[in-house]
């Protein structure tokens, strides 16, 4: 099974041009040095990548990149350091691969660096340019290039690296080089990369890397800046930095956001739902949970402690602070004989090994560590076989459906002896996890739902072939425990490397259905940079309550999954992950939430006063620009005084009302920009999107209303297929790209800089003093060869050579390039497809087929939703709920169902896609009205809430245009209409 990429997905392309974008005007060029050899005669010349446009040029592209994606404009350009953030799960590597070969094509640069933080990370990227190599091949006319693992035992992939005119990728962990690289006297405990090599001719391989002036890439900069991280990338002599993250600590230069809302928001990752285990009404021991320890100098030495409290005859969970000599019995501390003997002896502070004891009881308690709750072995066996029965529900819904989808579940535990253990001859025996997972995976398969999926088939074999773990391996093949440093960051070794070397081989392998492996056990501390798009339950075992970070927890499990064919799977009634936890749902969901506050500064629940300071707006002198720090503050100071907010910012129930009813209101000098700004407070105003696993509700079919004779009759009016042609008059579109090129287009020669502080201005470029500052320089005496246009825009637009070449001629626009031939060729290429959009949709012809969709494909689904989430009764509906994806949604589903008028509506499922040039169209909501006796009046509603949050994503409204255009085509008096709300909508009818 080979997985299959998707090349032309918006989100992934508008990072990638957020990054080459940074660099229009720049010239296709290298520079070269000399790379010596052992032998006098033996010596290359070095290949590296150059700047020909100064920063200011730069800085007005990363200006213009800012303003198009709403981001904070950067005042001044200090560094070349960008970065790009971008939510787990949606194909961060993948967008920076191909960043890579976007920039070689469009400026023909060839040296790039990628920084990891980890061995984990490392074998992932590595893995991830392994199985995408056919993809971008095919993408890029088969381009060569060249990509390796810095090995320190092979440096002559170094050199290759620096002499080799092709793409030459590296892939180093910052541990690599970030040690005593400037201390001489340290210099046998210098990496290998800061010490001179004999095999390099007496050059340090951080020299000859250096020379290429390579781009950096940084994954996960938060990791890999720390220490002395920063400094040691200096050392790279970086052309640029790109640093990639979901979770940046520092912001440099931002120029494109796409955070873990709203990839939730625009279904990017999958669903999370939460199946909480916690213990109720068990109060019959003397429970017992350190919490944390205190010896901070100003405060004598305490502990905090939950314990079970007596208050007024209840009992009740609390937390209480105790110090030696506390006595957990007394009044204000438990109030129960059953803590008799409780009493504090010694509280340990040191960071990683604290702990209490106690004068007359054994226990001794360690962070997180419970003592008098369920029996621990009881809450894993519920744990595991609440997994096993999850897992089979997915199994057997997708088969009902013809859905291809292998369904994997990982188990995190942090002591590989709970699953595999070894006995006195050395021989490898079950531990206590493993013999609990085959003993419930067998009393849950025999349940008769289940017969379908596995019929003769051994059940004790079965059991076996399930599971396995991927468990690190010491020099005597035995299985071992993974270490994590204090800070809980995975303390890696040969061992662990070989692991996730092994994970990342079964990675597709473990997709195929030819593999009977579907459970999998993992260490706890094995949890980053490896994933699979097929894991839908999570369950951490740990021995304590896990110092895993719910976002790592969540991570492993939140890519889109794929089909035995390789293909991702956009259909979010496919793509939930539930994670089995040991706490309660709103436990999970509140600590997720903080971690998401801390960790990506999304604050939920407030707006900043410079929050709308982004947004474009044409100002009084009629210029459009960003709205700026002084507005954003006008209009939080509105909020204020209609109490949306309070004076630090925190959303109050009026502006959630306002959000959900439409009703914002915002000064009449702003009006002009009312949409961005509700825009910009509907994401802290919702939350986290994670459901309660007990209140999933399956969607149920209407057969009544199904099969009901008018509902048919408006089925065979909407069901039917169509084929589409594209016509277009080839004047229009020279004639339209003629007058849009002399209207925009204005190319600007690359400027020439002069600085007086030790540096010269010469026909060959600048010289300069390695203390001065300068960005680039360019010479009128310099002669920059003409590239094949006419060739780029083919590639480009697919349109004829005559075309191009009368529409160049006929702009008068020639004289532009020879200024600045990439920046020309770049612009007007935008420039054409932007006209050839339009005109293909107003061109678009639809053509009714005799293929359609079946009614009997309602009863092929399978839907579920949450209560109080996104499910909302209906009585009219062929379904007994309408899952909703917003408040607008729910509103108009309300609406509809509470109207007399209206006799049956249907949400269309997912599955009725229209055929357009940009990708299919699914249509939002099929309405029937009219009393009885009266005409019938059928009506496919798009709600234009769903419109307005794509935002600036022209594609999608361009979809809709051609689905009014294929509801035109088929007739049958069906009327297409665009809603802003159901009153928006009734008003444009007549009943």
């Amino acid at each position: 099974m080979k997985l299959k990429f998707d090349s032309n997905l918006d989100y992934q392309t508008e990072a990638v041009n957020a990054v080459t974008d940074l660099f229009n005007g720049q010239n296709s060029m290298h520079q070269y040095f000399t790379v010596s050899g052992q032998a006098t005669l033996d010596s290359s010349q070095g290949i590296g990548n150059k700047i020909d446009i100064s920063n200011e040029d730069i800085l007005e592209n990363l200006r213009k990149i800012q303003f198009y994606h709403k981001l904070a404009p950067s005042e001044t350009l200090p560094s070349l350091d960008f970065n790009i953030e971008m939510e787990t799960g949606i194909g961060k590597t993948y967008v920076y691969l191909k960043t890579i070969f976007e920039l070689n094509k469009k400026y023909n640069f060839t040296k790039f660096i990628i920084v990891v933080p980890s061995v984990a990370i490392k074998e992932g990227v590595n893995k991830t340019i392994e199985i995408t190599k056919e993809h971008f091949k095919g993408l890029y006319d088969n381009v060569i290039y060249d990509h390796f693992v810095y090995d320190s035992s092979k440096l002559e992939q170094v050199r290759n690296f620096a002499v080799n005119s092709n793409i030459q990728i590296m892939i180093i962990n910052i541990d690599a080089f970030n040690k005593s690289f400037t201390d001489p006297s340290k210099e046998t405990k210098a990496n290998i990369i800061h010490r001179e090599q004999d095999k390099l001719s007496g050059y340090k391989p951080i020299d000859l890397i250096a020379e290429t002036n390579p781009v950096v890439i940084i994954d996960e900069p938060q990791s890999v800046m720390g220490g002395k991280g920063e400094e040691a990338v200096s050392y790279l002599n970086p052309l640029c930095t790109l640093r990639y993250s979901a979770t940046h600590k520092e912001i440099q230069n931002l120029i494109y956001k796409l955070d873990a809302v709203d990839a939730s928001e625009m279904e990017l990752v999958k669903q999370i739902e939460v199946a909480g285990f916690v213990s109720e009404g068990y109060h019959n021991e003397a429970y017992l949970k350190l919490i944390s320890t205190n010896n901070k100098p100003d405060s004598p030495i305490s502990a905090k402690i939950e314990i079970d409290k007596n208050e007024k005859g209840s009992i009740k969970r609390k937390v209480v602070t105790v110090k030696k000599g506390s006595d957990l019995s007394e009044a204000k501390l438990g109030n129960r004989e059953i803590y008799n003997g409780y009493v504090v002896d010694e509280i340990y502070c040191e960071e990683g090994n604290e702990y209490v004891s106690f004068t007359q009881k054994d226990e001794i308690l360690t962070i997180g560590k419970v003592f008098g709750d369920v029996d621990d072995l009881k809450l894993k066996r519920a744990q595991i076989h609440k997994t096993i029965e999850e897992h089979l529900d997915k199994e057997l819904a997708f088969a009902r459906t013809g859905k291809r989808i292998k369904v994997l579940s990982l188990f995190f535990i942090d002591k590989v002896a709970n699953y595999r253990q070894y006995d006195s001859e050395g021989n490898s025996v079950k531990g206590p996890y493993a013999i609990l997972f085959e003993e419930e995976y067998k009393k849950v398969i025999q349940k008769p739902k289940y017969s379908t999926l596995y019929n003769y088939v051994d059940l004790d074999i079965a059991a076996e072939d399930a599971h396995d773990g991927y468990f690190s391996v010491d020099k005597k093949g035995k299985v071992k425990d993974t270490k994590e440093t204090k800070a809980g960051k995975l303390r890696a070794n040969k061992d662990d490397e070989s692991t996730f070397n092994l994970i990342m081989k079964d990675k597709e392998r473990l997709l195929s259905f030819d593999t009977p492996l579907k459970f999998i056990f993992s260490h706890s501390a094995l949890r980053e940079g490896w994933d699979n798009p097929n894991v839908f339950q999570i369950c951490t075992l740990n021995e304590t309550t896990s110092t895993m970070k719910k976002r790592q927890e969540i991570g492993r499990g939140l890519r889109l999954c794929v089909n035995q064919e390789g293909e991702r799977i956009h259909d979010k009634t496919v793509n939930t992950l539930t994670v089995m936890a040991n706490e309660s749902y709103e436990d999970f969901a509140r600590n997720l939430q903080k971690e998401m506050e801390d960790e990506t500064g999304i604050k939920f629940g407030t707006i900043k006063k410079d929050a709308f300071a982004h947004i474009p707006w044409t100002n009084k002198k009629g210029i459009e620009e960003p709205l700026g720090k002084q507005h954003s503050l006008a209009i939080f100071n509105h909020f204020k005084l209609k109490k949306y907010v309070d004076s630090k910012g925190k959303i109050q129930e009026a502006l959630k009302v306002a959000v959900r009813d439409g009703t914002v209101d915002v000064p009449e000098e702003y009006a002009q920009i009312k949409e961005e700004v509700v825009k910009v407070v509907e994401k802290p105003t919702k939350g986290l999107r994670i459901r309660d696993a007990t209140k999933r509700r399956q969607v149920r079919l209407k057969e009544g209303i199904l099969n009901n004779e008018e509902f048919k009759l408006f089925w065979n009016k909407i069901k039917h297929k169509t084929t589409y042609s594209v016509e277009f008059d080839t004047e229009e579109l020279v004639s339209k790209c003629i007058k849009v090129m002399q209207e925009h287009l204005n190319v600007q020669s690359p400027k020439l800089l002069y600085t007086k502080s030790g540096l010269t201005v010469e026909a060959s470029g600048v010289n300069y003093d390695e203390n001065g500052v300068i960005s680039t320089a360019y010479s009128e005496e310099d002669e920059i060869a003409l590239p094949d246009i006419v060739k780029y825009l083919q590639n480009e637009t697919d349109l004829t050579r005559r075309t191009i070449v009368r529409i160049l001629k006929e702009s008068d626009t020639l004289n532009q390039f020879k200024k600045n031939p990439q920046e020309y060729m770049q612009e007007t290429a935008k420039l054409i497809n932007k006209v050839m959009g339009g005109l293909i949709v107003d061109g678009i012809k639809y053509t009714k087929t005799n293929d359609s969709y079946s009614q009997e494909l309602f009863k092929n689904e399978e839907l579920f939703g949450y209560l109080e989430r996104n499910l909302v009764k209906a009585n009219h509906s062929v379904y007994d709920y309408i899952i909703y994806d917003s408040e607008n949604e729910k509103s108009f589903a309300e609406r509809l169902d509470n109207d007399p008028e209206v006799k049956l509506f249907a949400k269309l499922p997912g599955w009725f896609k229209i055929k357009t040039p940009i990708g299919n169209y699914n249509p939002d909501w099929a309405v029937m009205l009219g009393d009885e006796g009266e005409e019938k009046m059928y009506f496919v509603v798009e709600t234009k809430g769903t419109i307005e949050y794509l935002g600036n994503r022209p594609n999608e409204a361009n979809k809709i245009r051609c689905g009014k255009k294929h509801f035109e085509a088929l007739g049958n008096d069906v009327q297409f209409r665009e809603s802003n709300s159901y009153d928006d909508f009734k008003k444009k009818i007549e009943i």
